[in-house]
């Protein structure tokens, strides 16, 4: 059973979240944005015009991948490994990715194998601003042990990871689907930054969390007993239109769009809703200097999963 900062009360919760919070800090995200943009162009003048190509393998996962990479000052020509421990620490075996739980576990802990040689080599040096030096020389994470170091990289490999990538693709899918709304983006690009938080909004790339009642309640009139475990629903919240007016209809100009549960809320809240807001908004920047329309010319296939509202293939053609 793993265990990460999501899953702690303060004032762990608090302590251990402080220590790697700093990467998302303001000054650090004005200091990254040069390095996300010269990616984002790289991709971009990479792709192929005129012809069918996959825009989840292409760019939203290499553009999540080398953005997670450089988080953890991981080697760069390793950086896949990322995904697919991303990918098999949310998987089961009904996902298609892995095929037993033994399976799942052994990948795992190759990835704690990996990433304990980083810690070593960190430990070993001055603190510097990664995520893995920030926990090597954190007071309250460098003497956890090797299952909780595990709980808390799977939590912001998967936190860095599925979150952007399936909004990258997500938006994409819903400008084809709403044509209008693509249109106003190609009237008006100063949308871009409210189209971001209504994409990540009507995306809700990570379905719901779960939490244990701490003592007896009533919520809607349900009873819930101390001990019991409850799933917060984040994509029934952002679909709630006793909250949010024409809540099924994705509107790139929805007035108040930041106000959405995506994120989550509250001390658990993501801790990296600036950088990802950042990466999407520089993307789509860089898209509407290049090409009229990104256009979906087949089925998006979906991750097959509960918890992860992602896609595995979204093919598409660049005009």
């Amino acid at each position: 059973q793993l265990t990460s900062f999501i899953s702690m009360d303060p004032p762990k919760q608090t302590e251990q979240r402080n220590t790697v919070r700093s990467v998302a800090a303001p000054k650090n995200l004005r200091n990254v944005e040069p390095l996300i943009r010269e990616r984002t162009i790289s991709v971009l003048d990479s792709l192929p015009e005129g012809e069918t190509f996959d825009w989840v393998e292409t760019v939203s996962i290499e553009l999540t991948t080398q953005m997670l990479a450089t988080l953890f000052d991981f080697p760069f020509e390793d950086r896949r490994k990322l995904t697919r421990w991303s990918d098999v620490a949310t998987a089961d075996e009904q996902s298609g990715i892995i095929e037993s739980e033994d399976q799942r576990r052994a990948e795992l802990f190759e990835c704690l194998e990996y990433f304990t040689g980083l810690w070593n080599e960190r430990v070993n040096e001055p603190p510097r601003g990664d995520l893995i030096s920030m926990l090597a020389h954190g007071e309250s994470t460098k003497n956890m042990d090797p299952v909780e170091y595990l709980g808390n990289l799977v939590l912001l490999i998967v936190g860095g990871n599925d979150t952007t990538r399936n909004s990258i693709s997500g938006g994409v899918k819903f400008l084809n689907e709403n044509p209008a709304e693509y249109q106003k983006l190609r009237d008006n690009h100063g949308l871009i930054p409210n189209m971001v938080s209504e994409i990540i909004r009507y995306q809700t790339p990570l379905a719901y969390m779960r939490r244990t009642a701490l003592k007896d309640s009533v919520l809607g009139g349900q009873n819930i007993k101390e001990g019991d475990k409850l799933l917060m629903w984040y994509v029934s919240g952002n679909r709630d239109s006793h909250s949010i007016e024409e809540a099924d209809k994705f509107l790139i100009d929805r007035q108040n769009a930041r106000r959405h549960l995506s994120f989550g809320f509250g001390i658990h809240r993501c801790m990296g809703n600036r950088l990802a807001e950042m990466q999407l908004r520089v993307l789509w920047e860089e898209i509407m200097t290049r090409f009229d329309n990104i256009e979906v010319v087949g089925k998006a296939e979906m991750v097959n999963s509960n918890f992860v509202k992602g896609y595995s293939k979204l093919p598409v053609i660049i005009r």
